[in-house]
């Protein structure tokens, strides 16, 4: 155990994928967990069968923010951790050439904006009870070219940067307040599993063809799972990570080595 016995957690994209296997995790440690998600059906009925708080939130949404940290304070009375999951993809051609405005954009006001807008509310939260443990989900597509998903690798990179700003403003604030980064590689989730099926349309390939060469990329051997994110963010959010602040996780089975 990770010592989370009553900490409040809330975990963005929590009702399905990485982000509900991170917020299993965390109640599983003893934390109160609280999750957020525009899939609000879906949401409540995994809240229910979890023992979790589902609260609607769009993280793009300023106004929002303010509304849902409130409601875990009010609710639980404090918020020690926060987990920035939520992301989209955008499509598996969103090349530098071909990528709209408006598409390049709104994969930003999801994965960067919600991002410096959880970090931000929190930041003020967090000050009121002496400190928490901030978890933002980035990609490996932050340490590498991203030709055909330009706009979500580019997203990822900038969320990795500012993971690195608010650790260094709350540790000279003196705030003890902790901000770290996790990098998941190629995870069997909805998203993931979506990309393939896009891609391999693309292709006029089999799907089972693009799965095998994207786990083939491996060098452990097989794909990530949700719950070996969920291992790391737990970890990140405990004090075994007390000393932890700045740092970039790399959880991919070692897919950036190649």
């Amino acid at each position: 155990m990770l010592g989370l016995n009553g900490k409040v957690a809330l975990v963005t994209g929590g009702a399905s994928g990485i982000g509900k296997a991170i917020a299993t995790r965390l109640a599983s440690e003893g934390a109160r967990v609280f999750i957020t998600d525009t899939q609000v059906d879906l949401g409540r009925a995994v809240a229910a069968g979890g023992g979790l708080d589902f609260i609607a939130q769009d993280v793009s949404d300023e106004g929002l923010w303010l509304e849902v940290v409130q409601a875990v304070e009010q609710s639980a009375g404090r918020l020690d951790i926060l987990v920035n999951n939520a992301g989209i993809l955008g499509g598996v051609n969103d090349t530098p050439e071909a990528t709209s405005l408006k598409d390049w954009r709104r994969v930003f006001s999801v994965n960067l904006d919600g991002v410096f807008l959880g970090c931000r509310t929190a930041i003020q939260a967090m000050r009121k009870t002496g400190g928490g443990s901030i978890v933002n989900i980035a990609s490996i597509t932050s340490e590498m070219p991203t030709s055909n998903i330009a706009a979500y690798g580019a997203s990822k990179a900038a969320v990795r940067h500012l993971t690195t700003s608010v650790a260094e403003y709350c540790a000279r604030k003196k705030l003890n307040i902790r901000c770290n980064s996790v990098h998941p590689g190629f995870v069997r989730t909805p998203l993931q599993d979506a990309s393939f099926v896009e891609i391999a349309n693309n292709a006029g390939l089999p799907v089972e063809q693009i799965i095998a060469a994207a786990e083939a990329r491996i060098p452990l051997g097989d794909f990530t799972l949700a719950e070996d994110i969920a291992g790391a963010v737990a970890f990140l959010a405990s004090e075994d990570a007390r000393h932890v602040t700045g740092a970039k996780l790399m959880v991919d089975g070692g897919v950036i080595m190649d």
